[in-house]
Order: C-alpha cells, then structure tokens, then sequence
C-alpha cells in the first residue's frame, strides 16, 4: 500500500489504536519520561556449545555471543511487530524497516574513536546473513572513512557555537515531523528499531540505559560480561553457571506487560536454543 496522509518516510502511523494507547502518547509525550526496564539473566551452555559448533572449522570472521544476540533481537522484533513500533509528535507510528545499530571501537584505548554502524534485517535472513552482514560493518567502521551521522556531527561542531544551537534547534523541530534529511540519520542509532551495546567485550555490567526524546528508537539492549554466576535447581542445589545478564529498556507506552512478558519469553528461549536462529527471522515458533 502506498503512503497515507499523516505516514512518515519511516514509518506508518497507527490509525486503528485502542483507546488507552491512543490517549497515553497525549498525556505523556516525552519517550524518556515512559521507560521501563527488564533485567534478564540467560543460561550460555547450549549456546557455547553452538558456538563451538559453528566454528570448528575456523572460519576467517568466528561467530560470537554478539552476533548471536543480535540475531535474537532481530527475530523477536519480527515476530513481535508492537516492538518495531515508535510515537514522534504524540503519534503511534509503525516502522517500515527492522533495524539494529551499535557501536563499533576503532580502537580499544582511552582515546580510540568510535563508528556508527546500522544493520537492517531482512525476513529471510538467519544466524548466516546476520553475522556476514555484521563482519560487512564492523570492517567498514574499522576503515578511516566516518560514518555518515558522524560526518554531520564533525561540521556542526566547528561552525561558531551559537550558530550550530540555532541549527540543531531546527534540526530538533524536523525531528519531530519526521522531516530531518537522511543524510544526517543514515547511521544515527536512535533512528533504528533497537540500539545495542556489547558492554561485556570492555568487561562491564549489563545495567540500565535510558531512551532519548530524539530519533524513533524505543528498544535499547546492554549486554553484560559473560561470567560464571551460582545459579540453583529444582531441588535448591546450587552450581556454577555460564551466564549473561542482559538489561532491555522499552518504551512501555507500545504494549501491555503481557505482551512483554512473552516478548522476553521469547529473547530466553532463542539464546538458551540457538539452533532456532538458523531458521529465516520471519518463521514463526513455539516457545
């Protein structure tokens, strides 16, 4: 279907609402101020095994936890569509593409600069096409070429400095409409479905990260240290388990808690069973 008045260039905008996420978008407009945050702890011993699995031919480009979550992300936003859902000027928009953005460290040194990379998923894709499109990025943003949102950045910050508020002013305002050039938002993360952060590859926590009023992201996903954590059975005994924490911040005006609660269902059950990421994104499954 082509687009509609009241559609933006990136996204549909809901028409058929119920009328609590119709009215709730009204009374609280800001996206920062309607953040909820879901802490989920996830069993890695099937998932090493599949790793191992996966690169016992010892591939040029290995996969790793990364990739693997990030293809677990991308399939869940696909079977759960409320996800890949944003509100922009206190209207409920569905996106017209699936989308996964992070950061890439040139460098890992105190003054090592950073890349922007964007990766968009494709119904069809799999554990396979995700990791070669993610070695497609992470060699681009290791290049010296800046990414494009980069690049706009870089000139704003040498204009006169009362001349680049004035300007990114403005750019707030077309933010709002949806009218910023794409040339600016190209690689902007928080213009994408979810923005990760592999926090684990510098040895961090997964924690808490707050959303943004700019852009149309509503998913952020921190991704902790892998570490061996007590973990307990049925019976109260207890071991040592490899385990990752992984800390998810939503918007929560998209969806009710249920819809949640299965949404993080399902994020479990593909990390905990990772042979299900060999199947396309868009094939659906029980869990």
């Amino acid at each position: 279907m082509g687009k509609k008045p009241g559609d933006r260039k990136d996204g549909a905008l809901l028409r058929d609402l119920d009328s609590m996420h119709f009215i709730v978008p009204l009374l609280y407009p800001n996206r920062c101020d309607n953040e909820a945050f879901i802490s989920e702890r996830i069993d890695l011993t099937a998932l090493e095994r599949y790793l191992a699995r996966k690169n016992a031919e010892e591939p040029d480009y290995p996969y790793n936890l990364f990739q693997v979550v990030v293809t677990a992300i991308l399939k869940t936003i696909t079977l759960r569509p409320k996800l890949n859902r944003f509100i922009a000027n206190k209207n409920t928009y569905q996106r017209n593409v699936i989308s996964a953005a992070f950061v890439v460290k040139k460098l890992f040194s105190d003054n090592g600069q950073e890349a922007l990379a964007v990766l968009y998923a494709d119904p069809d894709d799999t554990i396979d096409t995700v990791h070669e499109k993610i070695y497609r990025q992470v060699s681009s943003c290791r290049s010296d070429k800046a990414d494009a949102s980069t690049g706009a950045m870089d000139i704003f910050n040498r204009l006169p400095r009362p001349l680049s508020k004035a300007i990114v002013r403005f750019v707030c305002f077309l933010d709002r409409h949806g009218w910023v050039p794409q040339s600016l938002i190209a690689t902007d993360p928080y213009y994408c479905s979810v923005v990760l952060s592999n926090l684990g590859s510098i040895r961090l926590h997964s924690g808490y990260h707050h959303l943004t009023n700019w852009g149309t992201n509503s998913i952020f996903v921190a991704i902790g240290e892998r570490k061996l954590r007590p973990a307990y059975d049925a019976e109260g005994n207890v071991a040592m388990q490899d385990s990752l924490d992984l800390g998810i911040t939503i918007d929560e005006r998209l969806a009710d808690g249920y819809y949640y609660s299965k949404t993080i269902r399902l994020i479990k059950t593909l990390l905990e069973q990772p042979e299900l990421l060999e199947r396309p994104l868009s094939e659906t499954l029980e869990y």
